[in-house]
């Protein structure tokens, strides 16, 4: 039996290697192998692992705090200029799209036909005028006649109603001349406001009249311009409140909420609240110089609320939460991190306004995470990381304790 296992084992191996070679082979490999797992065990057995995060800097600061809303923008005076009177259209002294102001001239109808209305007017009254002058001159002479009895009390009295009604007839002349003199007004039609012209609707030589349905041009005044925007009707309360001490600052910014077209103040609130999304409707005014602004066009307005002085701030990508509520991972000295719980007072974008549980100065976790646990050792990716910061706006969130402000349902990062 050993002689046969001998032999196997020996053709195993190569023929032309010799027996003692072989041998040597064998325990060189075998500590060869031995050798590796010890120096992996060696390996495993180093020390912590080393988690590269980003982290940042605990800040204090001030933070402001809106309330966003969607809104559109609404013209302040909006005329549809129609005519008042029948006739042809002489001049158009506007061009489409141009900036008119108060009282300019725009379009002139042919104003001679009410002329000549005028002319017969006043030659009706100069006819009655006279007419009136003798009938008063009449009842003078058969008022003196009365004491002598002369004349009879009753013609004095026809006499004088003669005069009450040519005196009338004078009164009614006067009317219709006022009358004729205002159609001439209305044939030099004039901005009722500064603002934009828009499309025109007519041409010289039209005819135009005063029942026609279609203006002959939409005034609107783009300057100053308003924006309604709705905010929940648990938000109003607060709004009343701020709105008493000090004039709101409203900023409206872009369908796409990156670009800022302007910034106004909130005018007043609305008297009502919508049942169907419980919602109420805020004015605010801009001056719109820079005509960024354009009726109904769609915006998201913020209303800045109020700002909070001296706020510990952290980027929100910092909070985690756990079953005893939020922390953060806090960096020690050493580059150890520890689990931190924290009071959130404010979620205002991409900062997050702490009360208590982390200080100004300190530093925080803020990717990477997911690897840590307290006492993890940690490369920062960013050394020289700042600081989280309050100037991208959003929607304030504020926890149930804080009842300084309230705030509204969602979160616009700019």
């Amino acid at each position: 039996m050993n002689r046969i296992t001998l032999k196997n084992s020996q053709s195993a191996l190569p023929a032309w290697l010799p027996r003692g070679m072989a041998a040597v082979l064998i325990l060189t490999c075998t500590g060869w192998f031995g050798c590796g797992g010890y120096s992996r065990q060696n390996a495993h057995a180093e020390g912590p692992h080393v988690v590269s995060v980003s982290i940042a800097k605990v800040q204090k600061q001030d933070v402001p705090v809106y309330l966003v809303g969607l809104g559109s923008v609404t013209a302040f005076y909006t005329a549809n200029i129609k005519s008042r009177v029948d006739g042809q259209i002489m001049r158009v002294n506007f061009q489409e799209g141009q900036i008119v102001h108060e009282g300019d001239l725009l379009i002139v109808i042919d104003p001679r036909p009410y002329q000549v209305q005028l002319e017969q007017m006043q030659a009706q009254l100069f006819k009655d005028q006279a007419s009136l002058r003798d009938a008063r001159l009449n009842l003078d002479r058969y008022t003196t006649l009365i004491p002598s009895g002369s004349i009879a009390q009753q013609q004095v009295d026809t006499q004088k109603s003669l005069v009450d009604q040519l005196d009338g007839q004078v009164r009614t002349d006067q009317a219709q001349i006022d009358n004729a003199k205002l159609q001439i007004v209305y044939c030099n039609i004039t901005a009722p406001f500064t603002g934009r012209v828009g499309l025109r609707q007519v041409d010289p030589g039209n005819i135009v009249h005063a029942t026609d349905t279609n203006p002959m041009l939409i005034l609107t005044q783009l300057q100053p311009i308003a924006v309604i925007f709705t905010l929940p009707e648990d938000e109003l309360p607060t709004v009343a409140q701020h709105m008493k001490d000090a004039t709101l600052q409203v900023e409206a910014y872009s369908r796409d909420n990156q670009t800022r077209l302007g910034t106004g103040k909130l005018m007043t609130i609305d008297n009502q609240i919508d049942p169907t999304t419980g919602t109420a409707k805020l004015k605010a005014v801009f001056d719109n110089r820079d005509s960024q602004l354009w009726p109904n066009q769609f915006v998201n307005a913020d209303l800045l609320l109020e700002t909070r002085k001296n706020s510990t701030v952290v980027p929100s990508a910092s909070i985690l939460h756990g079953p005893q509520g939020a922390f953060v991972y806090a960096v020690n000295p050493d580059k150890t991190v520890e689990a931190r719980n924290v009071d959130i007072a404010l979620t205002q974008g991409t900062a997050t306004v702490i009360k208590s549980g982390i200080k100004p100065g300190e530093v925080v976790v803020t990717d990477g995470q997911d690897k840590l646990q307290t006492g993890s050792s940690i490369e920062p990716r960013n050394p020289g990381a700042g600081s989280a910061t309050a100037e991208q706006k959003g929607t304030g969130n504020l926890s149930p304790e804080d009842t300084s402000a309230t705030s509204s349902s969602g979160n616009a990062t700019r």
